[in-house]
Order: C-alpha cells, then structure tokens, then sequence
C-alpha cells in the first residue's frame, strides 16, 4: 500500500523412468499403475490411489484399460504422471470462485470476523488494517482460517514496514523507519532485527507483509501527499537500497513471512502521492537505471511476491501501472522474468479514479494486465465491495473481456505464493 491516510498514520506506531532393459511385464504394471491414477481423473475432485497389483502381472483394473492406450503411457509415463496440475484443477473450479481468490479484503485486525463471510466464499487473503493489534490476534485469525474454502490457506497481510508504518508492532515488536536502517545498520544487522519481527508475525497467524520498499529516494522528509517514500525509503542510492531491500525481504522468510516488494517500477522522486491523486514517477529511461536494480536484485534473490504502482510511469503509457501491461507483462513478467504472485497496491486510490477506473472495473483491467491479486481500503460496505469487484470479473470472464486463462493463471498464482498444491 502507499502511505495510509492521515487519520490512519496518527494511529500509527513510531514481512524420475529411465527406460532401460525393463521386461514387458514390469513396463505394463508401472503402465497399469500410471493408467489407474489417470482414469481416475484429476478434475475437480481428490485423485484416487491406483489399485495395487499382488504380483508382476497387470491389475484387473489396468486389463480395462486399452492397450495402444497403455502401450502410449509405458512409452510416456512422465506425461501421464504429471497430468495433474494447480491449472488443470482451477480450470474446473467455477468464475466465480477464480474471481474471489484473485481479491484481498480488508478488514480491522481488531474485528478480524467481520470478514467471515468473505472468506467462506473463498477469498484469497485479507488485508488488516489498525495501528494497535489485540492480543488474541493469532486465535482468532485461526477461527477465520477455519472457514477457507478446502482448508487451502489463507493470505493475512499488513503493512509492517518499519517507523510510523506498523500497525501490529505492539505484537510483533518495532522496527524504525527504513531511511534509519539504511544509515545506521549493515543489510545482515536488517536481516537479523527484521526476522524477530517476523517470527512474532507469524505467530500471530500473519503470514504476509507488504515490505519492503525498495524504491529509491533519498529524501529526508517523513511521507506524505508529495512524497509516497521519503523516510519509507533505505536509502537515495540505487546500490544501497538493492541490498537492504533482499536483506528485509530474507529477514521476512527466515520468520516464515511472505515479502511483498514493493512499489514496481520505484516511487522514488514521484511528483505525487498517488492515495491522493494523479502522480508520475520519474521518466522511464531514468527508472530503468535508478529503480528497477532493487527490483532485480529482489527477484535474483527469489522475491515471492511484489506490488504494483499506481503511478503512471512517462514512457510506458497513460494508465496507472497497476493497469498497465506493459509494465505488468511486457516489463516485470517478461524482461525481468518474474514468476511469482503480482499485487495491485490498493485500488482504492484517488489516481485510479482519476484515470477513470471505479475499482470493480480497475480489478479487470488489472488482472487483463497481468496482476494476480487486487486490494482496495477498508472503508464502506466491504461485502458489498467485494462482490462488486467479484461480479465485474466473473462478467468480465463471460463478456469475453478478460480471458479465463488468464484468470486461472492469477488463481494459480495466489496458490502458488502458499504452496498449495492441488494434486496432493
């Protein structure tokens, strides 16, 4: 997310067959074997054990099988034995359910059931919102796991970035603004205060952490309506920010939190807040040789997940880049050759409404670009919000304005950045 509103930050506190010379009996039992795991299907239901054979000879349930199709299998057993993928699965799962895993709903760490409902319905992950976590936080984010559809997990973000950006630090422990890290601590003293944080995080069932900032901008002043970053930022120095930036985000995975590195392309030297209103980031010429290193630096070191701008960026179009897939696919995905789990920051901004976006509308375009997950603010009547936003995609879907594949590829995404794996 950018920086919180003002009334927000007041509260805030100061992430294997080698073919060999097998005989044909035991080529048609591991077939037969094969064979029964395939007929038994891996569409939307659980995949079935294959019968075991008392013997060398093939099963009475591979004999039913037929035999150019068995003779096909024991010639190819790699492609029968990974038929069963996240994708294949998804692609039996109904749009609208695609849809909700694609969303993250925000909510108060202090009435985190309010989501319940959400939830149940399948959503991906839920955004907290607050600047004072209550105690019990781990129990009850617990009972709202209880609900996910299939037990499949459940992405529980927050903003823990360090300084006047916590907002469970009363849990969790404090870490100072980044601009203070980047000064005074070496990237291993980062990684080490960063990782007792983290493991407080995760105790308290938090499992996400949208950190760390990894744009460049050196200038000292706290953030605000002019400036996304200022003290959010580690450093004014391109090489600097690169290695605090994989420190924190390797700080948030030895405590078992999932870094979002954020804000793609960089919001350094931006000329506005983009919460506020329309804002631009530096020329594209000038991000690719002062931003984008930290974004390479993070995917060489294997970044999970990372966020996307509202900004527009002067070179690469018009739109917002959380909008834009240029930025999203031609950009992050193919030149930099990210695989992981592409985030929108909230959608809520004024800067995409601004571009004429409503945000169940910003959510197509976004996934048409290339984004996984979609955010938007905790404000309003959140249910009806989300199935607003669930609604526009699912009929974006049927209209055939956002592709199916494409959507089960975000769905994919959010399963992957979990470690859910569909076929086990």
């Amino acid at each position: 997310m950018n920086v919180p509103s003002y009334r927000d930050r007041r509260n805030a506190t100061a992430p294997p067959w080698l073919p060999g010379r097998a005989t044909t009996a035991r080529r048609l039992s591991t077939a037969a074997a094969v064979a029964a795991v395939l007929l038994a299907g891996c569409g939307t239901g659980t995949p079935k054990a294959a019968p075991r054979s008392s013997g060398p000879g093939v099963s009475l349930a591979a004999t039913a099988a037929p035999s150019h199709f068995l003779s096909s299998i024991a010639s190819n057993p790699t492609a029968a034995a990974t038929t069963c993928t996240n994708s294949t699965k998804l692609a039996g799962w109904s749009n609208r359910r695609l849809a909700m895993l694609t969303i993250a709903v925000p909510v108060s760490e202090t009435s985190v059931s309010d989501v319940t409902p959400e939830v149940s319905a399948g959503a991906g992950g839920v955004l907290l919102f607050g600047s004072r976590a209550p105690s019990d936080l781990g129990s009850r984010l617990t009972a709202l796991k209880s609900h996910v559809p299939g037990h499949l997990g459940l992405l529980v973000m927050t903003d823990e970035e360090g300084g006047g950006i916590q907002r469970m630090a009363n849990l969790a422990g404090s870490l100072p603004w980044p601009a203070y890290m980047g000064t005074h601590w070496s990237p291993a003293q980062i990684q080490q205060n960063v990782t007792k944080v983290a493991t407080k995080m995760a105790a308290a069932q938090v499992n996400m952490d949208l950190a760390p900032v990894v744009d460049v901008d050196g200038r000292n002043v706290a953030p605000g309506r002019t400036n996304p970053d200022g003290w959010r930022s580690f450093s004014g120095s391109t090489s600097v920010v690169s290695k605090d930036g994989v420190a924190y985000m390797n700080g948030l995975r030895a405590g078992h939190v999932i870094p979002v590195v954020k804000h793609f392309p960089g919001l350094g030297g931006s000329s506005y807040n983009s919460d506020f209103g329309p804002a631009r980031t530096l020329p594209w010429s000038t991000l690719q040789k002062v931003g984008i290193p930290p974004f390479t630096a993070a995917i060489k070191a294997g970044a999970p997940a990372i966020m996307v701008s509202n900004n527009i960026v002067p070179g690469l179009g018009t739109n917002p880049a959380s909008l834009s897939p240029t930025a999203i696919s031609s950009e992050l995905r193919g030149k930099l050759g990210f695989k992981g789990l592409v985030v929108t920051d909230s959608l809520s901004a004024k800067a995409v409404s601004a571009a004429g976006f409503s945000v169940p509308a910003a959510a197509v375009q976004a996934l048409r670009s290339g984004a996984d997950m979609v955010m938007f603010d905790l404000g309003g009547n959140v249910s009806s919000r989300t199935s607003s936003i669930a609604s526009a995609i699912t009929n974006a879907v049927a209209g055939g304005h956002l592709a199916r594949s494409r959507l089960i590829d975000a769905a994919g995404h959010v399963l992957a950045v979990r470690h859910v794996n569909l076929c086990s």
